[in-house]
């Protein structure tokens, strides 16, 4: 099974929030979630923006979850550095 950590989306029309989810690659974005290991609210304060559970995403890195190319970016920006493998 491979697994992804990827953004979900909640939140109304025009107001997005989205959650930082583990999910198998196979199920659908809006599907049933392993964990939750974060949240990003875009249109809130920047110092608000990004709420994340690192010792969850460092365990699902250590297991092998490969984050998406958003998700990446959001990790460095909150400070847990992901490196980006060759392996997809």
């Amino acid at each position: 099974m491979s697994v992804r950590i990827r953004l979900k989306r909640f939140g109304s029309k025009k107001r997005p929030d989205y959650r930082i989810v583990v999910m198998d690659s196979r199920t659908k974005a809006q599907g049933r979630t392993l964990d939750e290991v974060g949240q990003y609210h875009p249109l809130a304060e920047k110092e608000q923006q990004i709420i994340l559970k690192e010792d969850k995403i460092k365990e699902w890195l250590a297991k092998g979850a490969q984050p998406s190319d958003t998700v990446r970016s959001l990790l460095n920006k909150g400070g847990v550095q992901v490196v980006r493998t060759t392996e997809q």
